[in-house]
């Protein structure tokens, strides 16, 4: 009787429903009113332009997020496009791409895209492009995906363990400094000692399916002789080149890095073996600086900010092997006054899985690659090697270092022959190890014959004189006495 009478109070009152259902409505409009007047609900479309100082530009009126991309109009030519790299109160920084000229006050600026994607696809392989993604051989270039620039978050336990080695093509890698697959490895070295040069080798002479060169505040000249040169037509048809040169702005030279390692991150998802090889990430971080500094942050070391001592080590972790695919990955790291203590050298070093070093001194003595052997290190080395082939480059290395640490006394005459046996070792074969380690820039090798060469020159020491041994003569009995 009860449920009666309210289906009958419902039903003959029927206007209470129809205010009921208006009101709810108006709610529902204010709430949806306040949402679009809300400034973290979806940035605004235009801004002004109120300030340029050197590379850092400020606009007011506009609000868009970290990492979105602006244009900024200029009269009588094309837009600048821009990246927002931080704000102030409510002005944006912003990073231009190119030159500011032609940039008026007040000009008008505008959200290009929000987006972190990439544009990426199976054209890409043969093709030279920007660190904007255009292309630089004069050609259409027409991609259909998509790939984050910065990447994705990879879980550690996702992360497979490097087990195989990477057929590099070169004699005293393969063979002394052997390279895993997945494996981040440096070239640490000053200017004008061959790294352009050894990269070209590994380009040319891997194994891996893809390759994915950055080339980062590099002479204009030396990216097209890159191309010409090192990768060569057949080299080209497997490779992605990414150019920034050094005329190109700090912006771009950083944009071309992530671009380069999002690349090479697609072709690994699709199952391949990738070579990252990136010269130079000293100058990324150099780019980076001058980017942290236009925004306000403070240096900490050299003038670096502490945003280029994170950055580095999420750029070098997004490669290694995750799946059917990997990346293995070279970076080239620019010593300063072949000082191996300077922060970006020692940053690099702790963060990477094994360090190759060359030396100017062979470089100055035509020995070519320069590889130190002496204070170069490959991480993985233990885990993708067989045993036999860890002990008889121990004797190589051993006789390298010894001949190394005694050079001084050896070339002034003050050492006598017989002192140390080691020693009288190291002498004798300072040739045949030198041999070892010279190769001809256009002769490739491979893993297996590698591995007989140096198990010949062990053999041949074991004939010779066994194995090296410790002495314990002292230095100063290798003095002779005027």
């Amino acid at each position: 009787m009860a449920l009666k009478s309210s289906l009958q109070v419902i039903v003959s009152k029927p206007e209470e429903m129809t205010v009921s259902n208006s009101h709810f409505q108006q709610v529902s409009h204010r709430f949806a009113h306040l949402a679009n007047k809300n400034p973290t609900a979806q940035p605004n479309a235009f801004g002004k332009l109120v300030r340029v100082a050197g590379g850092r530009l400020e606009v007011s009126g506009l609000r868009a997020g970290i990492g979105a991309r602006c244009q900024i109009d200029r009269k009588g030519i094309t837009p600048l496009n821009a990246e927002v790299i931080g704000f102030e109160g409510e002005r944006l920084l912003l990073a231009c791409e190119d030159a500011t000229a032609g940039v008026v006050p007040g000009a008008s600026v505008r959200v290009e895209t929000i987006s972190d994607q990439v544009p990426v696809g199976d054209a890409l392989l043969g093709r030279i492009v920007d660190g904007a993604g255009r292309p630089l051989d004069r050609k259409p270039l027409v991609l259909d995906e998509g790939y984050p620039l910065r990447g994705k978050t990879l879980n550690p336990m996702d992360r497979s363990a490097i087990s195989e080695p990477l057929d590099t093509g070169v004699r005293a890698l393969n063979a002394l400094l052997t390279v895993g697959i997945g494996q981040r490895i440096g070239l640490f070295a000053g200017s004008g000692v061959g790294k352009s040069t050894l990269l070209g080798m590994i380009t040319r002479f891997s194994s891996a399916d893809v390759v994915v060169v950055s080339l980062v505040g590099e002479r204009g000249r030396e990216v097209k002789e890159f191309v010409e040169d090192s990768l060569g037509k057949e080299g080209l048809k497997r490779a992605v080149v990414v150019a920034t040169p050094a005329d190109t702005s700090p912006l771009m030279r950083v944009s071309g890095c992530w671009r380069a390692t999002a690349i090479a991150e697609y072709y690994r998802d699709q199952g391949l073996n990738v070579l990252l090889l990136m010269d130079s990430l000293t100058r990324f971080a150099q780019a980076q600086r001058e980017l942290s500094l236009s925004a306000g942050e403070p240096p900490v070391s050299k003038g670096y900010t502490p945003s280029v001592f994170s950055l580095i080590p999420t750029l070098i972790e997004r490669a290694g092997i995750v799946g059917r695919g990997s990346i293995t990955a070279i970076y080239t790291v620019l010593v300063e006054g072949d000082d191996l203590q300077d922060p970006i050298a020692d940053l690099a070093r702790a963060s990477l899985d094994g360090h190759v070093v060359l030396s100017r001194q062979m470089a100055d003595a035509g020995v070519y690659p320069a590889i130190d052997i002496e204070k170069s290190v490959s991480r993985s080395m233990l885990q993708i090697t067989e045993p036999k082939q860890q002990d008889q480059a121990r004797i190589f290395r051993e006789l390298y270092t010894t001949y190394e640490q005694n050079k001084d006394l050896i070339s002034l005459g003050a050492y006598r022959q017989g002192s140390d046996n080691k020693i009288d070792s190291s002498i004798a074969y300072r040739e045949s190890m030198m041999e070892f380690l010279r190769q001809p820039l256009d002769t490739p090798t491979d893993f297996e014959s590698d591995l007989v060469a140096l198990q010949s020159f062990a053999d041949a020491v074991d004939a010779g004189s066994g194995s090296p041994t410790s002495s314990s003569v002292s230095p100063e009995t290798m003095l002779v006495q005027s």
